[in-house]
C-alpha cells in the first residue's frame, strides 16, 4: 500500500471520528482526506513543497 493510500485512509478515519454531526462535519472529512493525500504525496516524493516552505534561504 502506498503512502498516498495510507495518508488518505488516515485522513478519512480521523474525519469519520468527527463526522457524526452533519454537513459541516462532512466538509471537514473532505478537507482532512485531502490533507492526508497531500501528506502521502510528500512522503512518496511525488510532491515537492520546498518552494512553499517559508524561511528557507536560497544559496
Amino acid at each position: 500500500m502506498s503512502n498516498v493510500a495510507i495518508g488518505l485512509f488516515a485522513g478519512i478515519l480521523l474525519a469519520l471520528v468527527a463526522a457524526v454531526g452533519g454537513f459541516s462535519m462532512f466538509l471537514l472529512a473532505i478537507v482532512l482526506g485531502g490533507i492526508g493525500v497531500v501528506v502521502g504525496l510528500v512522503l512518496d516524493g511525488r510532491l515537492d513543497l520546498s518552494g512553499v516552505v517559508v524561511g528557507r534561504r536560497r544559496g
